[in-house]
């Protein structure tokens, strides 16, 4: 039977979203081989760039075809988990509840892990990272998981978030013996009116990467007090909110852990649309950067007769800003900074040291109710420049940027074509030209994919689109199931490993189909 948190939090993956030059010395996790993606940003410092690429690259990447599609049965979740790619293998969950391991370069099947052995409703909405002979990842109800890289088998799981509407989004970091990683929840998308709201609080864990055991805990948000009532007569409840959707980073010389927040749900207090500076050793704050100074947002705010349970409504602070994208450290000049993109379309560069403003960039005009605007999941620098995506940007455009003062080098708007071509061309009233997916680079190519289901890759140099593949078409997977691409998916981006590109398809918003969605696999 499916518990009550993981109804809610199956309803949440869906609706949490419609609302290189590393900087680290090293960079690489324990037990992979160069050119190998261990984990969400490809390296500890979150570039997503493929450095030791030399297969794809400017001369070839015209000629990647389709090596092979894994299919996921069709149960109403999207395709959300990006791969890790480490030693000939590539892991990853599936919409379903299970978690795969296969044969990077021909899908077969090496092992098969299965959630409901641990938590009935649980399914895998991060990427993995894998690290030292394991695989960590965390689920829908806030629960972390370590499994062995060779066999499946699992090593520890702790359920990590005591909210019943938690989950991971953030996708893990191992450093030094620890796994970090963050809360979020979608408590805040509760439509009923006497609902209590809000109690969820914001975290980031630094987790034993032994044991699964808890070394220190951050809230984002003081504890939710009970101030009054709404409306309704329901319980009101402030601060909360303010979850962490993306994944941590980490300056391995000076040990300093990077992560941004999301909105609040109610109040006014807390570290909300922020950039965080943490100790990696102790969790205390090195420094903070909130780059928003009002932001509470729930989904009655979108909804009619809202009088009283939005209070930001009147004064315009019910923005959802959050930081919902992974930062990046990067160096120039022989400093160290670490940038970051937000809903509202502002690119944000700060001190790495001390958090002190380098440059912002206003990339897309921010929309009424932020939710789908600006930069949604990530970043990448190639040691030359920025790259970052605009979602529902009129349209949606990927930029390269100077990383020194932040002047637009190019950008390329999502193609006039992209809803009228291919398979998105009969779903009108479906397809954007927007992006979701964080952004990736190898060298001489930009990594980006779009909702209206085109794969594309541009040149790094000039943003020419080099190379395009439609999804919205079915496949014939591996596993002996068809699958059906979709819009691109969010909750990571396009993955590049040893030859090989992999791109999960299938996304909010959703093109109608009889298929699960689909991992697809590409090759020279």
């Amino acid at each position: 039977m499916v518990t009550v948190k993981h109804r809610i939090t199956a309803v949440v993956g869906v609706v949490a979203l419609l609302i290189g030059g590393a900087a680290s010395a090293g960079g690489e996790t324990p037990g992979h081989r160069p050119g190998d993606w261990p984990g969400w940003t490809g390296d500890k410092s979150g570039s997503r760039f493929a450095a030791a690429e030399r297969r794809i690259g400017p001369w070839s990447a015209g000629k990647l075809e389709l090596k092979w599609a894994f299919a996921y049965p069709k149960n109403g979740f999207p395709a959300k988990s990006q791969p890790a790619v480490v030693n000939g293998g590539i892991y990853f969950g599936s919409p379903d509840g299970k978690f795969h391991a296969l044969d990077a370069k021909t899908g077969a099947n090496r092992w098969t892990f299965d959630l409901s052995t641990v938590g009935a409703g649980s399914v895998v909405i991060d990427g993995p990272t894998v690290a030292r002979g394991k695989v960590y990842f965390g689920d829908n109800g806030g629960r972390l998981y370590a499994l062995d890289q060779r066999t499946g088998r699992l090593a520890w799981s702790k359920d990590t978030e005591p909210h019943v509407a938690g989950m991971h989004t953030s996708s893990p970091l191992y450093h030094d013996g620890r796994i970090y990683v963050g809360a979020s929840s979608g408590e805040n998308i509760n439509p009923d009116r006497n609902y209590p709201c809000c109690t969820f609080r914001g975290h980031v864990d630094s987790i034993d990467a032994e044991t699964g055991d808890l070394v220190w805990r951050y809230f984002t948000t003081p504890e939710p007090q009970a101030v009054g009532t709404w409306p309704s007569g329901a319980t009101r409840y402030e601060p909360s909110g303010a979850g962490v959707w993306s994944s941590p980073v980490v300056d391995e010389r000076t040990n300093t852990l990077y992560v941004g927040t999301g909105n609040l749900y109610s109040g006014t207090t807390g570290d909300f649309d922020t950039l965080l500076a943490l100790d990696a050793r102790t969790g205390a704050a090195k420094w903070k950067q909130k780059v928003t100074q009002a932001d509470t947002w729930r989904l009655l705010c979108g909804l009619p007769d809202n009088e009283g349970y939005c209070p930001g409504q009147k004064d315009g602070t019910a923005l959802d800003y959050d930081i919902g994208a992974t930062p990046t450290l990067f160096r120039h000049g022989g400093r160290t900074f670490v940038g970051v993109g937000q809903k509202s379309g502002v690119f944000h560069v700060f001190d790495a040291r001390n958090g002190s403003v380098q440059w912002r960039r206003q990339l897309s005009k921010p929309m009424p109710g932020g939710g789908l605007s600006g930069i949604q999941w990530g970043s990448s620098f190639d040691g030359k420049r920025l790259y970052m995506a605009t979602n529902w940007g009129n349209p949606g455009t990927v930029f390269a940027l100077d990383p020194g003062n932040g002047d637009i080098v190019w950008q390329t708007p999502n193609p006039e074509n992209g809803c009228t071509t291919g398979g998105a061309a009969q779903f009108p009233q479906v397809c954007q030209r927007s992006h979701t997916p964080a952004v990736t680079t190898s060298p001489g190519l930009v990594y980006e994919g779009s909702v209206d289901g085109k794969m594309r890759i541009y040149d790094s140099t000039t943003g020419k689109v080099r190379w395009e593949f439609d999804t919205i078409r079915d496949f014939a997977g591996v596993n002996g199931l068809t699958g059906r691409g979709s819009a691109i998916s969010g909750n990571g981006g396009a993955v590049v490993a040893d030859g090989m590109l992999y791109v999960q398809s299938g996304y909010w918003p959703s093109y109608p189909s009889d298929h699960g969605n689909v991992l697809l696999a590409f090759g020279l």
